[in-house]
């Protein structure tokens, strides 16, 4: 039975009951706001209901800069089911998009006529993160040691593997300059520094074989020739609309303390570059994120793929080419890796984000190609 308190109980019993009638409360709140932010979620699964437009993980910072926002669009999952996603890449020719899953050693193409997944397109992939095509429509790797490409009749040619007369620490992200076909690349080296991502160099430096560095491979030649090595790890890379300029993320901040979250810019001359500067700053209410990978709109907006925060942040980031101002926001619920233009028209931007390949139609276009 049940025995009820009066108010000849001790003090002690009282303050139990205060304490379990605290606790009940605290708790029943806790649950209440659980299930309230499970309700809130945004549901990315095959069954999902129709996301009401507009779609308010799109966001303008700046109306009067960003105008690439659809009304009547939504961000779709195309894909889930990866370990890593990285390195997406369009190709125009053919119609669909390659991307890696680093940890799973493949690639993975998507189809843009019947949405058709290929989930082993390349395997093993070497453990290939950033990938893109040159103007002849072949595929290039950064697989964890060397920098390939695809031949036509299938076989795989080794375009880098060694800067200086020293191996490279591991190419992570490419892009091909359409006037003279000379490739730019990066070379972080996390594929030697990690077992999860790649195998370890075992040479007791976060510079597992050479100071971390962006490359150029000359079109002629085939020799590779160090242009910059301000970034402390080189990520994603891409030119300016005009390929004036080149960007360059900067993830240093995974082993170094004293690097920051950055966007760096260079001014392209030629064959080198010149002018390093720090054009974007990732940090958002005091909260700074990694800058993956990036691409550049026909109107020099220039957007990146961030993550490591949490909601409100991790997604893709959109900054002005002038002054690196933040102008715009898609919110997604996976880190955002890496991001590229690419459908019918240019104008569908593919997000490699964690464990999933997301999608949205924008009003603009890729600058470039690939």
């Amino acid at each position: 039975m049940t025995r009820m308190l009066t108010d000849s109980d001790d003090t002690t019993a009282g303050s139990g009951l205060a304490r379990r009638t605290l606790l009940k409360g605290a708790a029943t709140v806790a649950a209440s706001a659980l299930l309230a932010s499970r309700a809130d979620a945004r549901d990315f699964g095959a069954n999902a209901e129709p996301q009401r437009y507009p779609d308010p993980d799109i966001i303008a910072i700046d109306p009067k800069r960003f105008k690439a926002k659809v009304g009547n669009t939504a961000i779709k999952r195309l894909y889930t089911g990866c370990l890593w996603a990285e390195g997406p890449a369009w190709n125009a020719q053919g119609q669909y998009l390659v991307w890696s899953d680093i940890p799973a050693n493949r690639q993975l193409r998507y189809l843009d006529d019947d949405g058709h997944i290929s989930e082993q397109f390349h395997k093993p992939s070497n453990e290939a993160n950033g990938n893109s095509f040159d103007t002849e429509g072949r595929q290039l790797s950064a697989e964890r040691t060397r920098l390939v490409r695809y031949e036509h009749d299938g076989s795989v040619t080794t375009l880098a593997e060694q800067a200086g007369g020293k191996p490279l620490n591991g190419p992570n992200d490419m892009v091909v300059h359409p006037n003279d076909k000379a490739i730019w690349f990066t070379d972080p080296g996390y594929g030697a520094i990690s077992i999860y991502e790649g195998k370890l160099a075992n040479t007791g430096s976060l510079q597992p074989h050479q100071k971390e560095a962006v490359y150029r491979i000359d079109p002629q030649s085939g020799q590779v020739a160090k242009v910059a090595d301000e970034p402390f790890k080189p990520n994603g890379i891409a030119f300016s609309q005009d390929y004036k300029k080149l960007y360059v993320c900067d993830t240093g901040i995974t082993h170094y303390p004293e690097a920051k979250n950055v966007v760096w810019s260079y001014d392209i001359d030629g064959a080198k570059l010149s002018n390093p500067k720090k054009l974007i700053d990732m940090t958002l209410d005091g909260k700074s994120g990694f800058p993956d990978g990036l691409r550049v709109d026909t109107e020099g907006n220039i957007w990146v793929g961030a993550g490591w925060v949490g909601p409100g942040y991790d997604g893709v980031q959109v900054f002005a080419p002038n002054d690196g101002a933040r102008i715009g926001q898609i919110l997604l619920p996976e880190t955002c890796a890496n991001v590229c233009f690419g459908g019918k028209k240019r104008n569908r931007l593919f997000m490699t984000a964690s464990q999933s390949l997301y999608a949205v139609y924008v009003e603009t276009q890729g600058a470039h190609f690939c």
